[in-house]
This record gives structure tokens, sequence and C-alpha cells, in this order.
């Protein structure tokens, strides 16, 4: 029984590989950025498997640039040091010592915990936030009244170049400074994924969020849509299909796709391995958003 058990383990893992090989030889070469945070980055369990699966994209030639949050762990902090933690609009409210604990924890904890992470698989992972090279430039977000929170005046994708050609997986944390001052402002994860997948001429940009994907209904995790066109997606947003955080999600891969890149996903990482899921199967386990088709 023991022996059966083994070889249908090895059959499966002969036919995955099977199913993926057109795929790794499609995008071989290609870029896929991959905004990374929600519980996919809360959960040590399924840390291990998205780092695990971006060096496996890393291995197979694909080229991964990673941008991630970390909104728990800042309010967390923000308890340590009891500075009280305010949104409004769905956004954080960031005053000078909010800041602070802003970029310590996006720039010196979490984006280094995700590149030791890579590292120790074998990864070559560098890491960098918006402001390093002038990545990214901020300017502030809306009218000012959110404090210190940006939004995506220019991206600088020159300096990630080199690191790609020559085999190193970017990790870049969303904050970035204003040109004119140099204040460092807290950006949307999401949004700086966004414009460098544009920016970059991405095959892939992947968001990993704490949903299965753009559902029909809201109540109803079954009503996954599997595949959109760019279209149909601003349509759901006007008849309210789309709503409440999936809304700026939604519109990023707009953005991304009316600026060039070829498929944006929204995928459930709460889902172990969501990243090769998405990418390598035929079925996906996310919403596809494509410019046509």
């Amino acid at each position: 029984m023991a022996q059966s058990t083994q070889n249908n383990d090895d059959a499966l893992r002969v036919s995955v590989l099977s199913e993926a090989l057109p795929y790794i030889q499609r995008f071989a070469g290609r870029r896929i950025v991959i905004k990374y945070g929600g519980a996919a980055m809360a959960h040590a369990e399924l840390r291990a498997a998205v780092f695990r699966d971006l060096a496996l994209l890393a291995c197979v030639g694909v080229q991964p640039v990673v941008v991630h949050g970390g909104g728990p762990e800042i309010n967390q902090w923000l308890q340590r040091l009891e500075i009280p933690a305010e949104f409004r609009d769905g956004l954080r409210v960031t005053d000078a010592d909010t800041m602070d604990v802003v970029e310590m924890v996006l720039v010196g904890r979490v984006n280094k915990q995700i590149v030791n992470g890579l590292n120790q698989l074998g990864t070559r992972a560098v890491g960098l936030s918006g402001s390093d090279g002038s990545l990214v430039e901020a300017r502030p977000w809306g009218d000012g009244s959110h404090g210190l929170v940006g939004d995506v005046a220019r991206v600088n994708p020159d300096v990630l170049e080199p690191l790609l050609e020559k085999g190193y997986v970017p990790v870049i944390s969303s904050v970035a400074a204003t040109p004119d001052d140099g204040r460092a402002h807290n950006i949307n994860a999401d949004t700086v994924a966004g414009e460098l997948a544009a920016a970059l001429e991405a095959e892939k940009l992947i968001l990993l969020t704490d949903t299965p994907g753009i559902l029909e209904n809201r109540d109803d995790p079954d009503s996954l849509i599997r595949k959109l066109r760019l279209s149909e997606a601003r349509q759901l947003i006007e008849d309210g299909v789309v709503a409440g955080g999936m809304t700026p999600k939604t519109e990023c891969c707009i953005r991304a796709l009316a600026q060039g890149v070829s498929a944006a996903h929204i995928v459930d990482g709460r889902v172990p391995h969501a990243l090769l899921l998405e990418v390598f199967t035929d079925a996906g386990i996310g919403t596809m958003v494509v410019g046509r088709g």
C-alpha cells in the first residue's frame, strides 16, 4: 500500500511538471511583478510557500520583482510605541511619527525578512525601497489631508535593469520620497506594483490578496470570475459589483493593462503556492484581467 501511494504521488508530481512546461517555456526571461502582503505575509507556512514559489520562478528563468506592504507589523509597532493608528478613506493617516515607524518596519524589518527568506533558498534577492536610486518618486496623495501618504509620480526602472539581467530578485518596499524636499511618503503597495509592472513592461502583474479574486456575488466565494477583459472590469466597477477594498486593486490592474502589461491577476494569497497555481496551471486559482481576448 505504501509503495502504491508513493507511486501515485510521483505520478502526480510528473503530471504537474508536464502541465507546467509550456508555461515555463512561455514565461522564461519575462518579468512578473508580484505584490506580496496580507495573510500570505502574516503566517509562517504561507510565507515559506511564497518564498519557495518565488525561488522556483527565478530558478526556471522567470524574472520576478516583489513589491511588499506590511500593515499588520506596522500596527504592532505603533501599538508598542503608543502611537494611535488612524485610517481614513481606506488609507493610513501618516503623520511624521507614524512615517518613522512605517519606514523602520517596511524598509528595515519586513524587507530584510523577505530578502533573507529568499536567500536561504538559494535565490539572490536584493532589498530596495522606492527611494533607492530614485526608483520611485512620490507626490503627496490627494490634497495632503492624509499627511505623508503618497502616490507614484514617476518610476525609474533603469535602477532594476542590471539586477534583473544578472539574475537578482528585487524586493521593494513601498516607501518613496518626494523629489523637491526628500521627505519619505507611505505609498499603497498595490499602486507601486502596478506602476512598476508598467514601467518594466512586465508580462504579468499579480496581486496576492486575502480574497479569492473578483466575485460576482461578494457573499459567495464560489462566484469567482476567472477571466475578465479590461472593458468588463471597468463595467463591474461602474455597476458596483466591484466595491470596497477590491475597487483600488481592480483599478490598479486596469491602469497596468492600459499601460501595456499583458495580464493582471488578483489571487488568494491564503492558498499555499498560489503563485505557481496561477502562473503554471491551466485553470489558475484567481481572477485574470486581460486587455483583450
